[in-house]
């Protein structure tokens, strides 16, 4: 991860859905869950902003929501770009190269696993195995699955995706 920090930008009409999540669940027990996910839905992601609105709004403490947060895998702290990249490093992967593919993403679009591109375009996470053994090494982009990857095949892959926004 770099230090670049994405400033969070939320609407009012956000904020507005965030409370009626809140509100729907907050005397339910359990009801931390659906409102991160909820959260999440609404922001894409959850910053310490976001974090600190569902703990006032469920009036527990901004620790325990951050150590939900930060334990399930399903939760981001960085926004994800519209175009999700997912290279596989499980085991088949890579003994398969998956890592090299990795590196490739990340020097194309000048990010690291983790990161989004500042034009909110692409954002590159590192998964475990996606089970497609098979097609090792493995890339996905949202739910596009591309097996048996290489590095050279990598920039042809991405620019699909920039072409579609052109």
């Amino acid at each position: 991860m770099s230090d670049k920090k994405t400033p969070f930008s939320g609407s009012p009409e956000q904020e507005k859905k965030l409370m009626k999540v809140i509100e729907d669940h907050k005397d339910q027990r359990g009801g931390l869950m659906p409102v991160l996910q909820g959260a999440q839905e609404i922001y894409g992601y959850l910053p310490l902003e976001v974090q600190k609105m569902v703990a006032m709004g469920l009036g527990i403490s901004l620790s325990e929501v951050y150590g939900v947060v930060t334990f399930y895998s399903q939760f981001s702290l960085e926004p994800k770009g519209k175009f999700k990249v997912s290279v596989c490093l499980g085991t088949a992967c890579y003994v398969k190269g998956a890592d090299k593919v990795l590196e490739e993403v990340e020097n194309i679009l000048e990010i690291k696993a983790g990161e989004c591109t500042e034009n909110g375009l692409f954002s590159i996470d590192a998964t475990r195995c996606v089970g497609a053994c098979g097609l090792a090494p493995v890339m996905l982009v949202n739910e596009d699955v591309y097996g048996k990857v290489t590095t050279e095949e990598v920039a042809g892959i991405l620019k699909k995706y920039t072409d579609m926004e052109a």
